[in-house]
């Protein structure tokens, strides 16, 4: 071999050695920059129980989205105009958490609209979520009322079954074996050991890693999930890591 031919390998062999090590930086950095965000949801709201978590909430400093229900909101609005100012996001849940499936599009279209001006009568501002209750509703509900209202429809992919009311090392334990970067928490803030839960919870979490969004942030981020993806349906589909819904049986709490 000559020696220009010595050289041009050596140097070709430098270039592959460069783009290797270039390529494993790449991938390290990747790897370290994963992202770990995920949202915590609370169905609600109680008198008592949420201001303690909105209480811990701000300890944290985190934000999460609250799912209401409409009576409830009307006889305590002070809570609900706390947390919408507390920088956390309100969604809709119907007026008296019914399932929606099973009604007729009237019945529906007053449960949302009514719950819809008590949230913009506490916080000033209208919802833009709805979480059916039970996670219930058709594919036809689903067009309208992304029509007529212009909801994403969010569900969840971890569930506690804190309205089994298991106690809160159960609640705990089941919410950090399923929580994966892009998870959808579903908890209610109406439990006693749902909120005894959290604070342990919300520190193994961060001991993880894992930061908390809004659903919406969340949506706009748009992780994308292999095996967990954050149930959201109707408009959020296009936009979220998965446009499949898990089917879950219908929880008395969901």
């Amino acid at each position: 071999m000559s020696v220009y031919r010595l050289l041009l390998f050596c140097f070709a062999g430098l270039i592959a050695a460069h783009e290797l090590r270039a390529e494993s930086t790449v991938a390290e950095r990747d790897s370290r920059s994963a992202p770990t965000e995920s949202s915590v949801t609370f169905n609600g709201p109680s008198a008592t129980l949420t201001p303690k978590l909105l209480d811990l909430l701000a300890a944290h400093h985190i934000k999460a989205t609250f799912f209401v229900i409409g009576e409830n909101v009307a006889e305590h609005p002070d809570i609900v105009a706390r947390a919408a100012r507390e920088g956390h996001e309100i969604g809709n849940h119907s007026w008296s958490h019914p399932n929606f499936a099973k009604m007729s599009e009237e019945g529906v279209r007053s449960q949302l609209r009514r719950t819809d001006d008590v949230i913009k009568s506490a916080t000033g501002m209208r919802p833009t979520l709805l979480r059916p209750p039970y996670g219930s509703i058709t594919a036809r509900e689903k067009r309208w009322i992304h029509d007529e209202f212009g909801y994403q429809i969010i569900l969840w992919d971890v569930d506690p079954n804190d309205w089994k009311r298991p106690g809160p090392a159960v609640v705990r334990n089941r919410i950090l074996k399923e929580t994966q970067p892009g998870s959808i928490v579903l908890s209610h803030d109406i439990h006693p050991g749902t909120i005894e839960a959290m604070p342990s919870t919300f520190d193994a979490l961060e001991a993880k890693g894992f930061k908390f969004v809004t659903v919406s942030q969340l949506i706009r981020m748009a992780i994308p999930k292999a095996s967990h993806a954050p149930q959201t349906d109707g408009s959020a589909a296009a936009n979220s890591p998965s446009s499949t819904p898990i089917q879950r049986p219908s929880p008395p709490g969901g």
